[in-house]
């Protein structure tokens, strides 16, 4: 049996023109100019305190920034303009998993216990994944926490288990939780940067995705 755990921003969903309208929006409550877009996506992955204080310093207004960030995505996601679509081929990638007898499906994310909730039922994911770990249940990527937790509630050790994500948080937290780190071409953060943080295979698709599971399953057979 292996673990394969997703990260959801830049992985799964598209969700970057949302979380940058949001970003501005929480940037203007607070009379700050707002990042620019790369540097808004850079810190994708992280939960929301870490990543406001990686863009405007500890001494900056972190808390009221993340509140008017959770309310500013509250409201902008129900605009259609900002609709979070799936990447080409995710769907299908964890139907194809989740019909294996062999693979146990997770996910480890910065987003909270809501949004993922939000995301499971749009897409009628609830079922599918045995362990979902969120910003609210362990400390920000990439300390490795989310990713023990995971293996603890699976009973499935690190060495048969892998994170598939796309910045080089979730690569890191691979590295430091004893995971192999299966970086995305698609997402947030360069590939250059997914190798430098320990990625061990990059997909350019999702259906690479399968082949690049096969040394945990030779590892776990």
């Amino acid at each position: 049996m292996q673990l394969v755990i997703f990260d959801v921003d830049g992985t799964l969903v598209d969700s970057q023109d949302l979380i940058v309208a949001a970003q501005r929006e929480a940037f203007a409550a607070c009379g700050l100019a707002a990042p620019t877009r790369d540097r808004s996506l850079s810190i994708v992955g992280l939960s929301l305190h870490e990543a406001f204080t990686a863009l405007v310093g500890p001494k900056g207004p972190i808390e009221d920034l993340a509140e008017a960030y959770r309310q500013a995505f509250a409201v902008l996601r129900a605009n259609p303009a900002l609709e979070e679509p799936l990447f080409p081929g995710a769907a299908e990638a964890l139907s194809r998993l989740a019909a294996r007898d062999d693979v146990v499906l997770g996910i480890a994310t910065g987003k909270s216990r809501r949004g993922v909730s939000h995301l499971l039922e749009r897409h009628g994911w609830g079922h599918l994944f045995a362990t979902i770990k969120t910003a609210d249940d362990a400390p920000s990527k990439p300390d490795p926490a989310m990713l023990l937790q995971a293996l603890e509630e699976t009973g499935i050790p690190a060495d048969r288990a892998v994170m598939v994500g796309d910045t080089s948080f979730d690569m890191a937290m691979a590295r430091a939780a004893g995971l192999r780190g299966l970086g995305v071409a698609w997402g947030y953060h360069p590939v250059a940067a997914l190798r430098e943080a320990g990625a061990a295979t990059i997909l350019d698709r999702f259906e690479a995705l399968d082949a690049a599971l096969a040394p945990a399953a030779a590892r776990a057979a």
